[in-house]
């Protein structure tokens, strides 16, 4: 009677496929079973990464992922669980949260890439369904009275306009560092950012103070307003920290802070904002906003925006 029942039990398997089939609904498996992940990744490598931003740092990833054993794995066979281990291995080693998130997105990719453009169809993406790591908490790191002053003091004269005009207009270190001056028009007070880190192009406002840092800049032969690279402000950043004795300050707080001086400061309204800073969404740019609590308590008495706690005038 078993034996009857497992017969019957692919018969109808066997009917199933033959219906899906005929009714074109039938996805063969026999091109995710033919690959594995190491193979897939050098693909990867080969046709995708040349388009993106950074294709340097996306392969040293992915050549990294290439040295795990999950890697010789053939791709129809790694599941969510498989992707949980390497999650936990990852965690083993001391990898931030960050550092394996960006693992998994590059995975991801790769899975939907194989799905989209190289005829494996019947693939799952198991990173989909995978826990995610866990991020730490978003930076809340903020000039304090007197730093931003200690800061500029502690910077050579080339390297202090840079952040001047960091403070005054929220840009990202890659943003800065792009930016030509056939794209800045002072008389008008704007400047055209057309390489972003999420590929939209926008215009920033440019207000007195930005002007100023911009009027006193020699032309680079280049045509770059800052010529310099983005690891070189970094480092310019942190040996200026060291000499003003500034704790745990980066180049990027510097957007967090203008951000946050664009609601204390000025009586922009939240979408001016974003226009402005560039994030894509609102609960982006409330990441980006840490708004002094002796503001907000005079705000609550009456005063308006800017009449207390103003650091910065001009900007």
């Amino acid at each position: 009677m078993q034996n009857v029942r497992h017969q019957g039990g692919a018969e109808a398997w066997a009917k199933d496929v033959e219906t899906n089939m005929n009714k074109s609904l039938f996805v063969s498996a026999k091109e995710a079973e033919q690959y594995t992940l190491s193979e897939c990744l050098d693909r990867y490598i080969e046709e995708y990464i040349p388009r993106l931003k950074h294709p340097k740092r996306e392969t040293d990833r992915a050549r990294f992922l290439q040295k795990r054993t999950l890697a010789h794995r053939i791709m129809a066979t790694i599941r969510a669980k498989d992707i949980a281990d390497l999650r936990r291995e990852r965690e083993a080693e001391g990898a931030s949260g960050n550092t394996i998130r960006l693992d998994f997105a590059l995975l991801s990719k790769l899975f939907n890439y194989a799905r989209s453009d190289w005829g494996m169809e019947s693939l799952t993406n198991p990173v989909a369904l995978a826990a995610k790591p866990k991020l730490p908490p978003g930076r809340t790191r903020r000039l304090e009275p007197g730093e931003d002053e200690r800061l500029l003091a502690a910077c050579a004269p080339e390297y202090a306009l840079v952040v001047r005009f960091a403070l005054a207009t929220a840009m990202r270190r890659g943003e800065i560092v792009g930016l030509r001056w056939q794209d800045v028009d002072i008389r008008a007070s704007r400047a055209r950012l057309n390489d972003t880190k999420n590929k939209e192009s926008r215009t920033v406002p440019l207000s007195r103070a930005a002007k100023e840092v911009l009027q006193g800049l020699p032309r680079h032969i280049s045509g770059r307003v800052f010529p310099f690279c983005p690891d070189h402000l970094s480092a310019k950043m942190a040996d200026a920290c060291r000499a003003a004795g500034l704790n745990d300050l980066h180049f990027h707080d510097l957007r967090h802070e203008a951000t946050s001086r664009f609601f204390e400061h000025t009586d922009l309204d939240v979408m001016e904002i974003k226009a402005i800073t560039g994030h894509k969404t609102l609960q982006m740019l409330a990441r980006y906003t840490h708004l002094r609590t002796a503001n907000l308590a005079a705000r609550l008495d009456g005063a308006r925006r800017g009449e207390v706690g103003r650091e910065c005038p001009d900007l």
